[in-house]
This record gives C-alpha cells, sequence and structure tokens, in this order.
C-alpha cells in the first residue's frame, strides 16, 4: 500500500527507528485478546424509541444533564465559537434506490431501526444560548445543502467543513448567522465509505499553519482490494490552510473520527473504530497518540502486531511496524466522538482528560458502548484505562431498544460538557452542580 512519508529523509530515519522502540514496548503492555471468532460474528442492530418527558442521560453524582437543544434533525458533531455559540452538523447515511438494492433487506431496516439511515439535513446549523442559562433559545440555518458534513472548525476568518467529498472553506464573520458566500473546495476527499465511514473531521494543527483531516476506510478489512489503491483512506491527512501540500500524516487507522490536541502538548490523538466479523471481543476502537509517518496496523494488523486472519501473509513488514495504541475502548463501541477537556468548572481529576462518544456497537451479541466515557490524563498522556461518564442510553437490551446515541462532543465556556445525541436529535449540556 503505497503511503507518503515524512518531508526528508534524514526525519523519517529518526521517525521510523522511535516508532519501532515504541511498538516493540508497547506491544509487552498490550491487552490480551481473545483469538479471532471465539465467537462467532454476531448483528444486533438497537432500535431507536427517543427519550420520554422528564428522562435523560445519567451522569455521575455532582453533575447535572440537561437538554440544550431538542429537535434537530441527526445532529452528528459540534464546534463552539469565540463568542459562546455553537455550530452543529447535522447529517445521516443516504442511500439511493440502487445502493439500497445491493444490501440484504433486514440489513437496511436494521439501519433505518438504528437511525443510521434516512434522508440528510445536509445542514449546520447555528444554536445560541444568548442569556447563558444552558439551553438555546435561537437557531439558525448557517448552511444549507452540504453533502454529509461533519468537521467544523473556524480559523482565521473562515469556516472549514469536513462534506464527505470535499473539504470546504467559506467567509465567515462573528455574529453572522447565515452564510450566502460560495463555499471554496480546497480539498479533494473520497466520498462515503464501508457501514457509514462518510465522515470527514477536520482540526488545526499545532502550528496553525495546516489542517489535519480524517478519512475512514471505504472498506471492512479490505478484502477487496479497493482501499490500497487510495493511500487517503483509513488515513489522517495534514495540509495546508488552502488545502496546498496534502499528505498522509499517519495511516492504518481504519476509521478515524474525533480528533484532538492534547493539552499542553503538541501531540495529535484521535479515536479509531476497528473491524468486524471477528467476533464479540475482537477488535478493540481505541484512542492513541497520532505520530507523523506511523502506521497503525489496518488492515492486515489489529491492535499492534496481531495479524487478520483475512490478509494472513499479505504484508508481514507491514504488520511488523503496526504501532500498538494506547487505550483500548472497547470492542464495536463505535468510538466517535473526542474532546479535551480544558474548562474548569468539572472537578479537578478531569482536567486536561478526553471523553469519548460511543455510538453502540451493531456487530457484537451484546450491546457496548452507547455511552460517553472519560479517559484520566496526566502530563499530556492517558493516565488510565476509560471509565463510564454519561450513560442510560439503553432503554432494554432484550428488545433491542435505545433511547438515543452519543457521537459528537464539545465544551461551553462555562466549563458545562456538549453532547450530540444523533438518534434523539437532542444536544444534551452535562454541567458541575452547583
Amino acid at each position: 500500500m503505497s503511503r507518503s512519508l515524512p518531508r526528508s529523509a534524514t526525519a523519517a530515519a529518526s521517525v521510523t527507528l522511535l516508532l519501532r522502540a515504541a511498538a516493540a514496548a508497547a506491544q509487552s503492555s498490550a491487552p490480551s485478546l481473545p483469538p479471532p471468532l471465539a465467537t462467532p460474528p454476531a448483528i444486533k442492530f438497537a432500535k431507536v424509541v427517543g427519550w420520554p418527558a422528564g428522562r435523560t442521560p445519567q451522569a455521575p453524582p455532582g453533575f447535572k444533564v440537561e437538554a440544550f437543544a431538542t429537535g434537530l434533525d441527526s445532529p452528528r458533531w459540534l464546534h463552539v465559537l469565540p463568542g459562546g455559540e455553537v455550530l452543529v452538523s447535522e447529517a445521516r447515511t443516504e442511500l439511493r434506490p440502487e445502493e439500497e438494492a445491493k444490501f440484504p433487506p433486514e440489513l437496511v431496516q436494521g439501519f433505518r431501526e438504528a437511525g443510521i439511515l434516512g434522508k440528510s439535513a445536509n445542514r449546520v446549523t447555528l444554536l445560541v444560548d444568548k442569556d447563558k442559562d444552558g439551553r438555546a433559545e435561537a437557531r439558525h440555518a448557517l448552511l444549507e445543502n452540504l453533502r454529509q458534513p461533519l468537521g467544523l472548525l473556524v480559523h482565521a476568518g473562515a469556516l472549514y467543513v469536513g462534506n464527505t467529498d470535499a473539504l470546504l472553506r467559506f467567509p465567515w464573520k462573528q455574529g453572522e448567522t447565515r452564510i450566502t458566500a460560495a463555499g471554496v473546495k480546497i480539498l479533494d476527499l473520497p466520498a462515503a465509505g464501508y457501514n457509514n465511514h462518510w465522515t470527514r473531521n477536520v482540526i488545526l494543527a499545532p502550528d496553525g499553519k495546516h489542517l489535519f483531516v480524517s478519512v475512514g476506510s471505504g472498506t471492512n478489512v479490505d478484502e477487496e482490494k479497493v482501499d490500497e489503491k487510495d493511500p487517503r483512506r483509513a488515513a489522517i491527512l495534514e495540509a495546508g490552510l488552502d488545502g496546498s501540500g496534502m499528505r498522509v500524516y499517519a495511516s492504518g487507522l481504519r476509521n478515524p473520527v474525533g480528533m484532538g490536541i492534547a493539552p499542553g502538548t503538541r501531540t495529535l490523538f484521535t479515536v479509531v473504530n476497528e473491524r468486524d466479523m471477528l467476533g464479540d471481543e475482537l477488535v478493540p476502537d481505541y484512542l492513541t497518540s497520532v505520530h507523523e509517518g506511523a502506521f497503525y496496523g489496518w488492515p492486515y494488523a489489529y491492535f499492534g502486531q496481531n495479524e487478520d486472519p483475512r490478509k494472513k501473509g499479505e504484508r508481514p513488514d507491514l504488520v511488523k511496524k503496526a504501532v500498538v495504541p494506547d487505550v483500548p475502548l472497547g470492542s464495536h463501541t463505535a468510538s466517535l466522538g473526542l474532546t479535551f477537556y480544558e474548562g474548569r468548572s468539572f472537578p479537578e481529576r478531569y482536567r486536561n482528560g478526553a471523553f469519548v462518544g460511543q455510538h453502540g456497537s451493531w456487530n457484537r451479541s451484546a450491546f457496548s458502548g452507547y455511552k460517553v466515557v472519560f479517559v484520566p490524563f496526566r502530563n499530556g498522556k492517558p493516565a488510565g484505562l476509560s471509565e463510564d461518564f454519561l450513560t442510560g442510553f439503553v432503554k432494554d437490551e432484550a428488545t433491542r431498544e435505545v433511547f438515543g446515541r452519543p457521537v459528537g462532543l464539545a465544551v461551553l465556556p462555562d466549563g458545562s460538557l456538549l453532547v450530540a445525541d444523533d438518534a434523539a436529535n437532542t444536544v444534551w449540556r452535562v454541567s458541575a452542580a452547583k
């Protein structure tokens, strides 16, 4: 699989040596994993029923959960503006009739019941909580007629939007409630992908001069040999603010979505959805630091140098160089959202840690995910395993019923945490109880 290299041969050699040493050290501390197909692959779609009046997700003692905004249309991603207003991208999976015909009817029905499939709003909405009472009393359709937007970034007078097929840049000024100017396509991206891998995120690199853009795979484990033809797939890309100089920053990341820079560092982190059809406990999704030029295994290996039996013997060289991720997040949890907590209102133990939105499983006999978890950090590095933070999304696993499904996350200026619940068309606000 062809992948771009770091900027100079000297840098490449140094990075390779460091990553090999890190991979060897991490492999010895990787979690104990069962063999492939220790349990048979399972399909169990959730059925979204919505939240009853007065019911909310459950946070730990000392926190309060309220609806920040309701009545949205599949809110997926959040971005807080300098003035405290909130941008939310509203989109979902769409299938044309000829595409839908390629899937078994029961699978399509499962996607619909899970809130995954339907008509996409293709919109970015501006939410305004002017009186700062914890609820957005005004909303404006800032941008419409997009193509499955997800990632949002405001920087240097521009709004960047990650459509599934392109990164767009729009002129933007504080206080605007509607953008009528045409967006400029600054980067072509491969559209869509396997099982909802249409999501394209964008964040600012630490140098303020480049962008990181995440692109998922187009297949599960590329048995079809199509992803290997496009090095932009299953990777995090780096490009200039105008889209110039695009290169692969890191590869082998099956479906990286949430990204962030660890507070006090220049280190990029991402959460990754791992592969399906190897059993209930394979393969763990994960949170990991992302290093320039590093390869994280997909599709040839998982969680370090565990070779995928479906790719056995194909690329032993890449299996050998696969980096072990930092923190396992559970198999099939669909970990998507990521934000670092740099607020001040939560207790000290949450400072600079990572919150992860887990959308929930479908390829597992028992539900996993359907919650927001927290990973503590110390000195810019993970300092423990994940722990539950926001739960209660599952109504009744026996009937497959869930109230909602968390995705994107963001922190408001007052230190409260926002959680996009796309299945329930709601953005929740979690605040420290006073």
